[in-house]
This record gives C-alpha cells, sequence and structure tokens, in this order.
C-alpha cells in the first residue's frame, strides 16, 4: 500500500513505539494480565491519545484513514494494547465531536495526553448487538441526571478516569437514548471484577455497575435523545481501528512466519522452498493486502463523510478482522509445534484477535448493515 510522506512518517513513529515500547513486554503483559498505564501516557506525549481531535484541545488533528495507519503499526507491537488506544480514541473523537465548548475544554486536554484513561460504555448484559434495547435508566432530577443500570464488557474499567456512557432517557428504542460523560470518581459507580478471558488479557474487562450514579446536566452530549445517533457514529471509526489492529497483528505473525520458514529445515531442505507453503504464503500476503485496501477505500469514506461511509466500514471491519485472524492461525500452523509455545507470541495474536470479529459490532451484524444499505440502494 503506497503512503504519503506524512503517513510513512506516522507510520515509522507509531511502528518505532511499538518494537521499544510494546513488542518486548506483550508476553509477558498477557501472562500477567498487567494493565500497561505508563506506557499509554508514552503513547499519549507522542500524540496517540487523541488522534483524530482537535488541535486546539490537544488533539493530533489527523484523519480517519491517518488512525488507520497508525494502528496497524502499533499491533504489530501488541494488538491488546493496540485496540485498548483505540477505545480510548472512540471516546476522545465522541467528546471532540459531540460535546460543547466547555466540555471539549474541559475534558479533552488530559485525555490527548492519557493522563486521563477513557471507557466506552453501550453493551449491557442484554444488549449487544441489539444495542436500542438497552436499559441502563437516566432520570432527570433538578441540575442533574441519575442514572442506574450495568454495563457488560467494558475495556479499561475501574482504570479509567472518564466513562461516555449510554442510557434511557426517554421512550423506547433508539430515539430514546443519550450519551452522558460519567467521572471515575462519581458515587455510586462501581465494577465487577476483571474478567477471565481468552485474549487482550493486558487491558482489563469489567462490568460497570451505575446505582443511583448523579451526573451533572452539563455533562449530557449534545441534546436528549441523541445518544444512539452518536453511538453509532463512534462505531464507524473503532470498526475501522479495529480492522487496522488486525491486519497489524496478522502482518507481523506473518513476517515472523517467513523468517521460519527461511530458517527451518525440513527434509534436507527449507521450509521456504516447499511449493505448498509457499502457495499458502502467497494466500495470506494477498488477502492481507486486500483487506488493507478496503480498509483505506472505507477510511476516505468516512473522511469525506460520504452516503456509503458506514456500509464500506462495516464490510472493512468484517473483512478485515476475518482476514487478519485466519492469517493469524496460518501463521501459528505453519510454525508447528513452536507456534503454540506462549514464548514465541503467536498464539497470543491468535487469542488477541479472534475477539475483533465480536466486538464494533459482530461480523454477523455487518453483514446485516452491508446487505441493507444493498437492498435499500435498490428500491
Amino acid at each position: 500500500m503506497t503512503f504519503t510522506d506524512d503517513q510513512r512518517a506516522l507510520y515509522e513513529t507509531a511502528a518505532d513505539f511499538a518494537a521499544e515500547k510494546l513488542a518486548p513486554y506483550a508476553v509477558a503483559w498477557d501472562q500477567a494480565k498487567y494493565f500497561p498505564v505508563e506506557t499509554l501516557r508514552d503513547a499519549g506525549k507522542i500524540g496517540m491519545g487523541g488522534i483524530c481531535v482537535g488541535e486546539e484541545v490537544g488533539g493530533s488533528g489527523l484523519h480517519r484513514i491517518d488512525a488507520t495507519v497508525i494502528f496497524e503499526a502499533l499491533a504489530t507491537g501488541c494488538p491488546t494494547i493496540a485496540a485498548y488506544i483505540s477505545i480510548h480514541n472512540m471516546v476522545a473523537w465522541v467528546i471532540d465531536r459531540f460535546g460543547n465548548d466547555e466540555q471539549r475544554r474541559r475534558l479533552l486536554p488530559d485525555l490527548c495526553s492519557m493522563e486521563h484513561l477513557a471507557s466506552y460504555c453501550l453493551t449491557e448484559p442484554g444488549a449487544g448487538s441489539d444495542a436500542a434495547a438497552l436499559t441502563t435508566r437516566a432520570r432527570r432530577d433538578g441540575d442533574h441526571y441519575v442514572l442506574d443500570g450495568v454495563k457488560q464488557f467494558i475495556s479499561g474499567a475501574g482504570v479509567a478516569a472518564v466513562y461516555v456512557v449510554f442510557a434511557r432517557t426517554g421512550e423506547p428504542g433508539s430515539r430514546g437514548i443519550s450519551a452522558f460523560v460519567v467521572g471515575g470518581d462519581s458515587p455510586g459507580l462501581s465494577f465487577g471484577p476483571n474478567e477471565a478471558k481468552m485474549g487482550w488479557n493486558a487491558q482489563p474487562t469489567r462490568q460497570v455497575v451505575l446505582d443511583g450514579v448523579r451526573v451533572p446536566a452539563a455533562n449530557l452530549l449534545g441534546a436528549e435523545g441523541d445518544g444512539f445517533r452518536i453511538a453509532m457514529a463512534a462505531l464507524d471509526g473503532g470498526r475501522l481501528n479495529i480492522a487496522a489492529c488486525s491486519l497489524g497483528g496478522a502482518s507481523i505473525a506473518l513476517a515472523r512466519t517467513l523468517d521460519h520458514l527461511r530458517s527451518r529445515e525440513a527434509f534436507g531442505a527449507p521450509l521456504s522452498d516447499a511449493q505448498a507453503l509457499r502457495f499458502r504464503l502467497a494466500d495470506m500476503g494477498t488477502e492481507l493486502e486486500a483487506a488493507r485496501t478496503l480498509l483505506r477505500h472505507a477510511a476516505e469514506a468516512l473522511d469525506a463523510r460520504l452516503p456509503e461511509a458506514t456500509r464500506l466500514c462495516a464490510m472493512a471491519k468484517r473483512f478485515a478482522t476475518d482476514t487478519g485472524f485466519e492469517v493469524a492461525n496460518q501463521a501459528l500452523q505453519l510454525h508447528g509445534g513452536y507456534g503454540y509455545l506462549s514464548e514465541y507470541g503467536l498464539e497470543k495474536i491468535v487469542r488477541d484477535l479472534r475477539v475483533h470479529q465480536i466486538l464494533e459490532g459482530t461480523n454477523e451484524i455487518m453483514r446485516v448493515i452491508v446487505s441493507r444499505a444493498m437492498l435499500d440502494a435498490v428500491r
């Protein structure tokens, strides 16, 4: 994929950070279930905390296509940490895009520096793919809203200082949902235990429990009833970023596989001489390049605010996360028994990338979005 000079500089900066600050520690963090907060703040120092946020409030002022370059590079060091930075950026972008000037100036400088970490609270125990069915309530009480409910699978929960919470202020369905900024030290806010997970072990995943949490009315993002629209807009960008993380993880897995096949011998010759394995490598490289091309196309459409952007973002997320997992899984297979050993890092990449096919909207929901857009277009 051809980079502009600026994009090449962004990729190199992020890749250098990944190689120095993430890759050497990724396996140990995974095994210890350690969330490297200081490393995240180091990322903030080089502009990774508010990639698509305005420069006047501390952001980097970049575009969606630039973010895909950055997240692909970060994920070569650790997909788990790259994915958390993506989620943090979703929150920062939501506040920048939908917050008023006072909210932006109050909240964004510390988010962009990653001095304050953020969590995105949409999913609930009974409302995952059907986000419009969420039941967390926000009741107006004078100059405050009182929030009650439970959010599920929340990355960064318990450590984050800022939570963007989607809650029902009105009628059933999508039009009754609003978005709020909730401080991490709010009375009545608590957290479930850190979930035991297949992957993404270097970031905490907990329930967020809201029990009579009083939130100033000044922390409402947009107007009452805007929440579902805000959530879906954020997910377009989040889907691009998580797709890029899948490509980064798969790319480093493929690079390690090339080295392994060149150096490993069997039956008197390097494995790289075996035509069957070369064919498999060719397919892996081709599929990654196709996914990267679709991802870039979708990012350009979102930057241009084209009407087909949501459809393309769903396509890119589905294709890139499926491809990324499959390439990483094939890379493990081509390492033989060594791929199954934790010290080689391949099995961690496979475990980390698997969840990308589920979060930010399952890949089944991506197919719903794409097919609906296709059918609506021919009416």
